[in-house]
Order: C-alpha cells, then structure tokens, then sequence
C-alpha cells in the first residue's frame, strides 16, 4: 500500500490488484482510502483499484483456467491507463498466486525477520545455519522464471524485504542477515534493507492512510519513528529501479 501510494504521488499512474481473494486486505485497505476521502472531503491521490471481473464460461477457451482469465482480463483493462501495477498475492500457494509471479517485471517477497518464514525460501542446516536447498515459494519463483525466459520477456527482478525488523541487534537478526545474504547469491535476489516493526502501520489501516498522506491529515512535525519508516520507504523505492521513477518524498 505505501508503495502504490509513493508511486501515485510521485505523479504515476498507478493500478491495483489483490489476488487474496478471502482476507483482501490490500483491497479493503484502498477501500478504506476511498471512504475515508469522501467522508472528509480530501483530494489525495490513490491508486486505481480492480476486483478481478468474474469469467463468463460461455467466453473460455477449451482448457482454460478461469482465475487465468479473470486476471489476464483485469490486467487487459488497467494496462493501457496505468504506469504500473501493483499486485497482491496471497501468502498459500494458488494458482493467481502462480500466474501473477509470471506475469511480474518486479517481484517483492516480504519475509518476517526469522527463520520460521526463511523456511518458505530454503531449508537450513541447524547445526551449520548453512543453506541447503531452496524451499517451496523459491521453487514456485524459479517456475514463473522458467515460464517468462519461454515467453522471450526480460527477467523477473527479485527482491528480498527484511519485514518487522526489531530495534535490537539480535543474534537471530544477525543470523537471518547471513543466511538471506548466502541464498541471494544462489538463486538470485536482492535483498531490502527492510521495514522495522512500527505500530502505525496498523494504525494507519481503518482510514486507509500511508506515513505520506500524514501531514494533508494535519500532522506537522513527525516523530523520530515516522521520520525514520518514510527513510526505509525511500530506500525500498528507490532500490527497486523502476523505469522513470525518480524518488522525490
């Protein structure tokens, strides 16, 4: 969400899809945006939302996957008047979950700051904290790179987010840092410096707001903590090399 919403202000066109399609967080959250807008008469910029439309079976090809139609048909319609899509999957493995990985320029995989979410990458040795082999979403991302290179489309940009990242310099920090470091090198990511664990990232979800709508809500002077979130904001931004994009909040 704070993505989407840098790249909207930064002046992009900017589209939005959520393939959870039980918990829809990222929908709610840009729903909540809207709402909350209209409700105090604010004019912030907010990217353009898409449910994936429903697939008319009178319309699929013989052997054609509905949820593959109803994405590509929800990719067709934010295409030509947006910059960039921005798409939410969900953390199970699923078939939209699949497609999307393909269908993606640049891939960011949030990954919470210990090893009980590393597993989903690789498997570790708990002896050695060595790398072992790659793990079953590595596997699925390795997929998506297997089916864009038969396609001729440029390679998937992989990266890593360190998430929730506590405060302290923990031995387990230190450890998932080197392990994540190691994996990189193998199956070709990069890795985020990351966002540290902060309560108003919670607290900014019932009204749908980012840490840069903040000060149009009438919050003049930020904290040292939103100070320090809008930095790792800029940081992922600019990381990620986006065409054309130039970070200017």
């Amino acid at each position: 969400m704070h993505l989407a919403t840098a790249l909207v202000r930064m002046g992009h066109r900017v589209g939005a899809l959520d393939l959870d399609l039980r918990q829809r967080s990222f929908g709610r959250y840009i729903e909540n945006r809207l709402a909350f807008v209209a409700r105090e008469g604010l004019d912030l910029p907010s990217p353009e939302y898409r449910e994936l439309p429903e697939a008319d079976p009178a319309v699929l090809a013989p052997g054609e996957n509905p949820y593959d139609h109803r994405l590509s048909a929800a990719v067709a319609e934010l295409d030509p008047i947006c910059d960039f899509v921005v798409i939410d999957c969900p953390g199970s493995h699923t078939r939209l979950s699949q497609v999307a990985h393909s269908l993606a320029d640049t891939l960011i995989t949030p990954l919470n700051d210990s090893f009980i979410d590393f597993d989903l990458l690789a498997r570790i040795d708990p002896e050695t904290s060595k790398v072992t082999g790659p793990s079953i979403y590595s596997e699925m991302v390795w997929s998506a790179r297997q089916l864009r290179a038969r396609a001729g489309l440029k390679p998937i940009d992989w990266i890593v987010l360190r998430n929730r990242m506590g405060a302290q310099q923990a031995h387990n920090k230190r450890k998932v840092g080197e392990a994540l470091d190691q994996l990189s090198k193998r199956i070709g990511f990069r890795v985020a410096p990351g966002f540290s664990e902060r309560v108003i990232f919670r607290e900014l979800f019932p009204r749908g707001m980012t840490l840069l709508d903040l000060r149009d809500l009438g919050v003049e002077n930020l904290n040292i903590s939103n100070v320090a979130a809008r930095q790792e904001l800029r940081d992922l931004v600019r990381m990620l090399n986006l065409p054309g994009v130039e970070v200017d909040f």
